[in-house]
């Protein structure tokens, strides 16, 4: 990235920039304290980190826009770590899993999420609407009318605001508004300081009080991995999403090592590792936050609100952080995606489907993602498998079995099965020209045929090898009819 473009992700629409990472602050705050009662983590632990993730990603990011912090799929990682040998275990794993991710980045890995598909990404921001959803109905339950009546409320002005002035974000407007309503006219609602202490000063440095034995790190080194993998998983497809709805291209490998530079330094004050939050990122696009700034913003004022507004923010209705929760989910979930159920390939539906059944269910992302993959790859293999044709002929006393297509492990046994091996013919002739042949199975495949053929004395030969697709069968095969 030249110094130029990384200039204009800072300049672009200052004011818009701002207010819109506002908005993101405010839909972190309810998330990140519900993280850090998934993880076992005071909430202070999980808004340091969100600050310090988003001023890092914001400076060392590539994919401006984005909004991260103290992720609930990483907290759910961690959550065995903690409970089992503590706090200070889980910083240490968040710097490895920081130096992880910034080697990930290095070796350009980030290709590998070429392997998640279309279907995927659908399934994966459908399942985390719905989470996000779901996280807030515990706010809605055993409350009185007047919760309900602040949520629709705050809704309102979330929607309808917008057709009167967009100058400044309708969330913003609905905190104001309903917080002053529940100051003027005290109500039996929860606030935000129902949901746990908040921090009231600046994070500060820190180093991991865990004895650094071989030990120690046999346990923390499973968690590290698994947080990395989320958090890359994590951000890379909330990339994918910024990548699809402003029409422009990030840089992953860039956002690989900024994430672990983030998170390396979370570890160092004492905060829980973090990654890209869908969500939150969908709500700051929607009110215009598409460059660095929008991701600066969001973290500087959750500090500023944490430490100079403490008393203030602590008073917020949690109605009016649910609304705004409410408006991210259904910001968030690709509605389309239903009418495209019928109209897209059913198995191409089902990938869909399954990687939201599988998220939802276990809550966990990297298990919905490796789901979807999974299957992904099973029903291309099932459809490239159907795809192999094999012609059979007899001309003589000579049999004809022409090739066509892709022979692999899974299609392999179509061509074994299409030979009859009692034959009457004193010749076969095998055609791989319009076939190509793509791993060790394929070939043991083309040379069982072959002995078997020659074992019941029959003469075999393979034609139309070339060079560009059938180079793995000269250098496997010890057969002088299978070389080039």
């Amino acid at each position: 990235m030249n110094l130029s473009t990384y200039r204009a992700q800072w300049a672009y629409s200052p004011l818009r920039e701002v207010l819109a990472g506002m908005v993101g602050t405010f839909a972190l705050i309810p998330e990140v304290i519900a993280f850090s009662y998934v993880a076992g983590v005071s909430p202070s632990v999980s808004l340091y980190a969100s600050f310090v993730i988003s001023i890092a990603i914001s400076i060392t990011g590539g994919r401006p826009g984005m909004i991260s912090g103290a992720a609930g799929s990483v907290a759910l990682v961690v959550a065995a770590l903690v409970h089992n040998h503590g706090v200070q275990y889980m910083f240490l794993a968040t710097l490895l899993a920081g130096a992880m991710q910034i080697v990930f980045g290095l070796l350009r890995l980030q290709v590998l999420m070429r392997f998640v598909s279309k279907e995927i990404e659908t399934g994966f921001v459908n399942a985390l609407a719905i989470l996000i959803f779901s996280a807030q109905v515990p706010q809605m339950m055993h409350v009185t009318w007047h919760t309900y009546a602040l949520i629709a409320l705050g809704l309102a002005i979330i929607y309808l605001l917008p057709r009167v002035t967009t100058v400044i974000p309708s969330p913003l407007i609905c905190i104001v508004v309903l917080t002053l309503l529940v100051t003027w006219i005290p109500m039996p609602v929860h606030k935000v300081a129902d949901l746990g202490a908040l921090p009231t000063g600046l994070p500060s440095l820190v180093w991991p009080h865990v004895p650094f034995t071989l030990e120690t790190f046999e346990i923390v080194l499973p968690y590290a991995l698994a947080m990395a993998s989320v958090g890359l998983l994590e951000s890379l497809m909330t990339a994918g999403v910024v990548d699809d709805q402003t029409d422009t291209h990030g840089d992953r490998r860039m956002e690989c090592t900024g994430l672990g530079i983030s998170n390396i330094l979370v570890g160092l004050f004492g905060g829980i590792g973090g990654c890209g939050m869908v969500g939150q990122t969908v709500g700051n696009l929607r009110y215009g936050g598409q460059g660095r700034l929008s991701t600066f913003t969001a973290g500087a004022f959750l500090l500023i609100l944490m430490v100079l507004l403490h008393d203030y923010v602590a008073q917020v209705p949690m109605a009016a952080l649910v609304a705004i929760m409410i408006m991210v989910s259904i910001s968030t979930f690709a509605w389309g995606s239903l009418r495209d159920l019928l109209r897209h390939p059913k198995l191409s539906s089902l990938v869909m489907l399954c990687t939201v059944v599988v998220t939802v269910t276990t809550s966990d992302l990297a298990a919905g993602v490796a789901v979807g993959v999974l299957l992904s790859g099973v029903f291309f293999a099932w459809g490239a498998m159907k795809m192999l044709r094999v012609e059979t002929k007899t001309e003589g006393d000579t049999d004809f079995y022409i090739v066509h297509g892709q022979v692999f492990f899974v299609s392999s046994e179509t061509l074994f099965d299409a030979v009859n091996f009692h034959t009457k013919a004193k010749h076969v002739k095998i055609s791989v020209a319009d076939a190509t042949f793509w791993d060790i199975t394929a070939i043991n495949i083309l040379e069982k045929i072959v002995t078997k053929l020659q074992t019941r004395g029959i003469d075999v030969v393979v034609e139309g090898l070339q060079t560009r697709r059938h180079k793995l069968i000269a250098e496997q095969s010890d057969e002088p009819l299978l070389s080039m």
